[in-house]
C-alpha cells in the first residue's frame, strides 16, 4: 500500500494514478475518504496524473489520533506533494479538504496552479451547527456510526443507493476515531479576511441543496477570491455533487482543469 511515511508524524494514505504532469491532489471530506473521488479519477486520469489520499483520522492513513488544526493538514498536504516529487499540483477539496486546500494555497502558493473548491467555506461554523457537531460526535463515540446514521447519511450524500457503502466504511473505522473526526471539524478558524490573498484560477462548485454548508457559503467564495470566476450550482445535490451528481460535475471540471492545471 502506498504511504507518504515522513510527513508531520503520519504515514498518509495515498493512491496515484500514475503518468506525468500535471497533477491533480483531490482531498476528501469529514467522514469521507480517498474513494469518495472514485468518478472523478475515472473520468480525468487519462489526462491527469490524480492523487488521491487519506487525510489523519480518516481511511488507511496511521497517524497518532491527536486532535489537529487544518493547517496542520494543509502541511500534510504540501508534504504529500514533496513525497510525491511534484513541485507544483492543482488542489481539489471537498468540504473539509476545500479548508485544508484553501489553507495550503495561503501557506505555499508557490505550490499551487489552481483550486478547486467543492461544497466548502471559509467561515467558522456558528453556534447551532457547533452543538450539532458536538452532538455527532458524542453519538458515534458512544453509539457508533450506527446511532446517527439515518441523519448523517441523509445530510452529507442524500442518495440512498449509497447509504449503505459508506456505513460500512464507517463501521470499519474505532467509534472514537470517527468522534474525535467530528472534534476536528469544529475547530475551523475564519480565513474569509485572506481569501484576497488566493490568486490563482478557482473553480467554485456546490450543490444547490446543501444543508451543512449552504449554497450561500459557495457564493461567497466565489465573489471574494480573485482568481474564481467560475460558479458551478449543481441542481438538486446536496452536499457531495461530485459523488452524487458526477455526470454534471466531470465534464465543467475537466473543462477548468484542461486550461488551468
Amino acid at each position: 500500500m502506498p504511504y507518504a511515511t515522513t510527513v508531520n508524524g503520519a504515514r498518509l494514505y495515498f493512491e496515484d494514478s500514475g503518468g506525468e504532469d500535471p497533477v491533480v491532489v483531490f482531498s476528501h471530506g469529514n467522514l469521507m475518504d480517498h474513494d469518495m473521488w472514485a468518478p472523478q479519477v475515472e473520468a480525468l486520469s487519462s489526462e491527469f496524473r490524480c492523487v488521491t489520499w487519506d487525510e489523519r483520522l480518516h481511511g488507511a492513513t496511521e497517524d497518532d489520533g491527536r486532535i489537529y488544526s487544518y493547517w496542520d493538514s494543509a502541511d500534510d498536504l504540501i508534504g504529500l506533494l514533496d513525497a510525491l516529487g511534484a513541485q507544483r499540483a492543482t488542489l481539489v477539496g471537498h468540504s473539509q479538504g476545500g479548508f485544508l486546500s484553501m489553507r495550503a494555497a495561503l501557506r505555499a502558493p508557490e505550490r499551487v496552479n489552481a483550486l478547486v473548491l467543492v461544497d466548502t467555506a471559509s467561515v467558522a461554523w456558528p453556534p447551532e451547527a457547533l452543538e450539532q457537531m458536538r452532538g455527532m460526535s458524542e453519538g458515534l463515540r458512544v453509539a457508533g456510526p450506527e446511532a446517527v446514521a439515518p441523519v448523517l447519511l441523509g445530510m452529507l450524500l442524500g442518495k440512498p443507493e449509497i447509504h449503505d457503502e459508506w456505513l460500512a466504511r464507517w463501521k470499519a473505522q474505532p467509534r472514537e476515531r470517527l468522534a474525535d473526526a467530528v472534534t476536528v471539524l469544529t475547530g475551523v478558524d475564519d480565513i474569509t479576511d485572506r481569501l484576497g490573498e488566493i490568486t490563482v484560477p478557482t473553480f467554485v462548485v456546490h450543490g444547490e441543496a446543501d444543508q451543512p454548508i449552504p449554497h450561500a457559503l459557495g457564493a461567497m467564495l466565489q465573489s471574494k477570491i480573485p482568481g474564481a470566476d467560475e460558479l458551478l450550482t449543481v441542481p438538486g445535490a446536496g452536499h457531495t455533487p461530485n459523488l452524487t451528481h458526477p455526470g454534471q460535475v466531470n465534464p465543467q471540471l475537466a473543462q477548468f482543469l484542461r486550461r488551468h492545471a
